[in-house]
């Protein structure tokens, strides 16, 4: 699936980052900066409410290809920033992370990222 689809499908709002057919693989939910690190699989979005600069830097080490804000929360400024000097791209939603991961699934978002068959 890529950043467009999940903009189109999902309703995920595109806040930073122009690569909007950036494939993403596969998905984690965490707001614990360490479990991230240890456990999200690569080229993931990583679903979270946490929105201060130390996101991009995870969102690097684990090579996240977006971050979703989940929670109708805000990017701080430094966020945003740093995010567009790595090339992270960052979108956000008024979902929960559980809601969100509802949409995911609903839209053909499977367990490794591809679309699965919607009937």
């Amino acid at each position: 699936m890529t950043v467009n689809e999940l903009v189109e499908t999902c309703g995920f709002l595109l806040v930073s980052g122009d690569d909007k057919d950036r494939e993403i693989e596969s998905g984690y939910v965490g707001d614990l900066l360490s479990d991230v690190m240890g456990n999200a699989p690569p080229k993931c979005i990583w679903m979270t409410v946490q929105s201060h600069q130390n996101i991009i830097a995870v969102a690097s080490i684990i090579n996240a290809k977006v971050v979703l804000l989940c929670n109708d929360r805000s990017f701080e400024e430094e966020t945003l920033k740093k995010a567009n000097d790595v090339g992270v791209t960052l979108m956000k939603t008024p979902l929960t992370s559980y809601e969100a991961c509802i949409e995911l699934f609903k839209a053909g978002f499977n367990e490794k990222g591809a679309a699965r068959s919607v009937e």
